[in-house]
Parts: C-alpha cells; sequence; structure tokens
C-alpha cells in the first residue's frame, strides 16, 4: 500500500505542478486560449497566479516532506489541501456547464482524498 501511496501521490504532484506552473507562467489572456480554461475568464488575474502558486506548493508537499523525511506530516496535509481545491473546481465547472472537467476534477478529488486518508491514518510516515 505504500508503494501505491507514493505512486498516486507522484502522479497528483506531477498534474498539479504541470497545472499550477502553467497558471504562474502565462498571462490570462494565453490561459483563455485554451479550451480546458475558459473557468479562467470568471477569475482575476491574481486569482489565477494564486491557485497556480497553491497548486505548485501542494505538488511539492505531497513529494519533499516524506522524501526528505522533514515534517512528513504535511504530505497528508497538502494532499488535503489539493482535494479542497478540486472540490471547488469541480463547484466551478459544474456552474459554467463543463461537465468533462467536472470528471477529471472529481477524479483528482479521489486521488487526494486516497492519499490524505492513507498518510493520516494507517499508512502514515
Amino acid at each position: 500500500m505504500n508503494v501505491t501511496l507514493w505512486a498516486v501521490a507522484a502522479l497528483l504532484a506531477l498534474v498539479f505542478l504541470a497545472a499550477g506552473a502553467a497558471k504562474l507562467a502565462q498571462p490570462k489572456d494565453k490561459l483563455l486560449a485554451s479550451p480546458s480554461m475558459g473557468w479562467a475568464e470568471d477569475f482575476s488575474p491574481g486569482v489565477i497566479k494564486t491557485i497556480g502558486l497553491l497548486e505548485v506548493l501542494a505538488a511539492l508537499g505531497l513529494i519533499l516532506p516524506a522524501a526528505v523525511d522533514i515534517a512528513p506530516t504535511l504530505v497528508p496535509l497538502a494532499a488535503s489541501g489539493l482535494a479542497l481545491t478540486m472540490f471547488g473546481a469541480a463547484i466551478t465547472h459544474s456552474r459554467r456547464g463543463e461537465l468533462q472537467s467536472v470528471v477529471v476534477n472529481v477524479v483528482l478529488l479521489a486521488l487526494a482524498v486516497f492519499v490524505a486518508w492513507g498518510r493520516f491514518g494507517p499508512h502514515s510516515f
């Protein structure tokens, strides 16, 4: 189970590192050009950058604390933060009628909850 939790955490970290870096590196107009980023028109550039920063920090928090054995309890906290982020994203996409994105959000939410459950509970560090 430990290997599975590491694999899921690594997958989540890659997804959120890429997504967060894109939000941080690109201006709002360039993000809006992407078909999956229509939600960005509802948010200010500052909020989009904040979401990107939180995603990058959470991605790092899923791996680094346990890998270097410094404050490994941050791993389930990072996973919980990502679960909350995906819950909010699912609500946003649902309100906009973007059901395909809602499915992606729910899958990522479930994976984040799985990591949080495993690292808070039976397979903590």
